[in-house]
């Protein structure tokens, strides 16, 4: 098995540290915030010295964000725990206890669940903002007690952002990606452990940048961020392209580390067949991420030095403001697919170790999994017919339907295991189930959104809101929980109470229907979306969708309770409670710091999926060849 400086490190210098959690371990979090703030304060008041201006214009706004980035990762430990080495000094000891979740460090397990935790804090803040926007939207006339309309933009730009590239973006791919990409691959660590780490501490002052952008004056844009709108709508807008473009570096970030740790560091025995499905979703969304990325975040970046710069790239009369749109769908329409893929992977793995049987079709899964990764590369296109050219139209909308087609592997792959066979239902795996049922309504009706006539009768209306929410909220945010469940026992080596988890599966399914079903009739009647005013003769159905909204939100305060209550007080767990031949729990549970010892090593003999009785075990264990 492949190994790298930190695995070898693990393996020989250090032991795990138990030391109980103490308060000083919060010292790195404070230290970054302080410097943090205190960065782009200094930043921020000097650059509006010099320039005659005032704080909050976008030139002070962006350097002060900058210098306080900056700031923010060399408190968090990124100085003494990496970069001090390069200028000659002694390299930080890398810790094995507590307070590696409290401080930059190569260790990819207490990456992931630094990552769990933002995204969790940040979906109930973006979900705030949710609904203050159906509180606004129970009356057809905007409210002065509530929002005004631009105070009603700002915060669906803010929920829209932050949900995409604040929750969606990494919910799979990094809070549960991250924790066991190493494990299934039989590794003990990512190909690049600290880039993997740096991924993380771009997060928080990205997302706070967005969330407080109205104090600096807010954006007008939605989460989209056009040109020319952005260039007079705020000088929040800046926090907002500085927010979205650190958020995305961030995950290429992670994207790297994926690709490369499937490719590298593979177990002994473990050829690309024998790779675990999800690992297959992992990789064919980072190869999305690692070929799109750079083309959009620059595009927010061209944006941005239109703003600060005087440059003319999308404004002005040398600008040409669609280029923009073609840079930044290139990357987010396939982004549906960097946030999907690994949720079908996630049904693909749960089901054949609920159904114990094997992968149906597992060579057609992959190829489904590959496909959708490469035809969603060329198809946002759809996402604007109303302003290209009508000899653009008939060949995206033609690459937009046929991406159903490598879609439809993975459902009859997902059927065909769990077909004639006797599915032990949990949590987790009802949560699949639903989240199966959902995606399939808004893959249905998102055939409408690619074919033109429809399209452009349908667009910028709730219908559009409505199928993207049950391919990302039904979709991805139900695969996320089915994985926060399954693999809970893993991490903390007890399990959630399954009574609330099934009782909060059926919650969410009945009121996240009741909410977003409505949307395709309101959508078909001409409830025009990203508007605080609509007329009256859409109040009733407006009216049912806010109240159900507001029981779907109160809902997700369920499996939070169970997921902390369940992490101090749940039952313990034995080491493979699903009876699952994935190689990640072939180890203790909760995973040890180094997850595979000294002197032995897994071989894979056979794919993970196969449950067949006949089968013989995918995994042995074999002495560490000497060097």
């Amino acid at each position: 098995m492949a190994t790298n400086e930190i695995q070898e490190n693990a393996l020989n210098n250090m032991g795990v540290d138990k030391t109980p959690f103490a308060a000083s371990m919060l010292f790195p979090l404070f230290r970054a915030t302080l410097w943090g703030l205190t960065g782009y304060f200094a930043a921020a008041w000097i650059t509006a010295l010099l320039f005659h201006t005032v704080i909050v214009n976008p030139l002070p706004a962006t350097v002060g964000y900058v210098v306080g980035l900056i700031c923010w990762l060399m408190g968090s430990g990124v100085w003494e725990g990496w970069i001090r080495r390069a200028f000659g000094g002694k390299e930080a000891p890398t810790y094995t206890g507590i307070e590696r979740y409290f401080r930059f460090g190569p260790d990819s397990k207490s990456t992931a669940v630094r990552y769990v935790v933002l995204n969790i804090v940040t979906f109930f803040l973006a979900g705030m903002a949710a609904m203050a926007i159906r509180i606004e939207l129970l009356t057809p006339d905007s409210t002065s007690w509530w929002l005004s309309e631009i105070q009603y933009n700002q915060t669906f730009g803010i929920h829209g952002l932050m949900m995409l590239l604040g929750v969606v973006a990494s919910a799979i791919v990094g809070g549960v990606g991250y924790y066991l990409i190493p494990l299934m691959l039989g590794t003990r660590n990512v190909v690049f452990p600290k880039l993997l780490g740096l991924s993380w501490w771009l997060l928080p002052p990205a997302t706070f940048a967005v969330f407080m952008s109205p104090t600096i004056g807010g954006f007008q844009t939605g989460w989209w961020g056009y040109p020319p709108l952005a260039q007079n709508s705020g000088s929040g807008i800046v926090w907002y392209v500085l927010g979205a473009a650190t958020i995305l570096f961030a995950s290429l970030l992670g994207a790297i580390n994926i690709a490369g740790t499937m490719v590298y560091m593979r177990a002994k025995g473990m050829s690309l067949g024998r790779v675990p499905i999800f690992v297959w979703g992992l990789f064919a969304a980072a190869t999305i991420l690692v070929v799109e990325s750079p083309a959009t975040y620059t595009g927010a970046l061209m944006d941005l030095s239109d703003m600060i710069a005087g440059s003319h790239f999308y404004t002005g009369p040398t600008g040409h403001p669609l280029a923009y749109l073609d840079q930044f769908w290139f990357l987010f329409h396939p982004e549906v697919y960097v946030f999907i893929l690994p949720a079908f992977a996630i049904w693909l793995e749960i089901l054949p170790a609920a159904a114990k049987r094997p992968l149906f079709a597992r060579g057609w899964a992959i190829a489904g999994l590959v496909g959708v990764s490469m035809l969603g590369a060329m198809l946002g296109v759809h996402h604007y017919f109303t302003a290209v050219s009508d000899a653009r139209m008939p060949i995206f909308m033609t690459i937009t339907e046929t991406v159903s087609i490598p879609t439809g592997f993975i459902y009859l792959s997902a059927i065909g295991t769990i077909w004639g066979g006797r599915l032990r239902i949990n949590a987790a795996v009802l949560l699949v189930l639903m989240a199966m049922m959902n995606f399939l309504i808004g893959g249905l009706t998102g055939i409408f959104n690619a074919d033109v006539p429809a399209d452009l009768q349908l667009h910028n209306t709730y219908w559009v809101i409505a199928h993207f929410h049950y391919t990302m909220l039904g979709g991805v945010i139900f695969s996320w929980i089915a994985a926060l469940y399954w693999w809970f026992p893993k991490v903390t080596g007890r399990k959630i109470n399954e009574f609330w988890g099934k009782f909060h599966a059926w919650w969410f399914f009945v009121f996240f229907n009741c909410t977003f079903f409505p949307m395709f009739i309101a959508g078909i009647e001409g409830m025009n979306r990203r508007i605080a005013i609509y007329l009256p003769y859409l109040h009733d159905i407006n009216l049912f969708m806010s109240i159900s909204s507001f029981f779907l939100g109160a809902g997700f305060l369920i499996p939070l309770a169970n997921l902390l209550y369940s992490w101090r007080y749940g039952p313990k767990a034995e080491a493979n409670p699903w009876g699952s031949n994935g190689l990640e729990w072939q180890i203790k549970s909760p995973t040890p710091y180094v997850p595979y010892p000294a002197g032995t090593e897994p071989e894979v003999v056979g794919p993970n999926d196969n449950y067949a009785a006949e089968a013989k075990e995918p995994v042995i264990w074999v002495p560490t060849p000497s060097k």
